[in-house]
């Protein structure tokens, strides 16, 4: 059983980390390279500026799943450290 929570953990993660490089690559495009690096390096700029900005690129549906994945990578990488101690 721990091993399948982990594993959805990692499975979320990767989600989590698409959903980060597609608002990304949009950011990149829209505000230029100083945005973008800023959004490399604190991807919280990153998930606000996808909000702002869902409606005007498009970006509801990845938002959303982006948004379930940080709830659900929280939730599973708890478990997991309960499960493992």
């Amino acid at each position: 059983m721990e091993y399948v929570v982990l594993g959805l953990a990692v499975i979320v993660g990767l989600a989590n980390l698409g959903c980060f490089i597609m608002v990304l690559i949009k950011l990149f495009q829209d505000k230029g390279a100083l945005h973008g690096i800023l959004g490399i390096i604190c991807s919280i700029y990153t998930f606000i500026w996808g909000w702002i900005n869902a409606g005007r690129f498009s970006l509801q549906t990845i938002m959303i799943v982006w948004s379930v994945c940080i709830v659900l990578g929280i939730i599973l990488n708890v478990a997991a450290q309960a499960m493992f101690q």
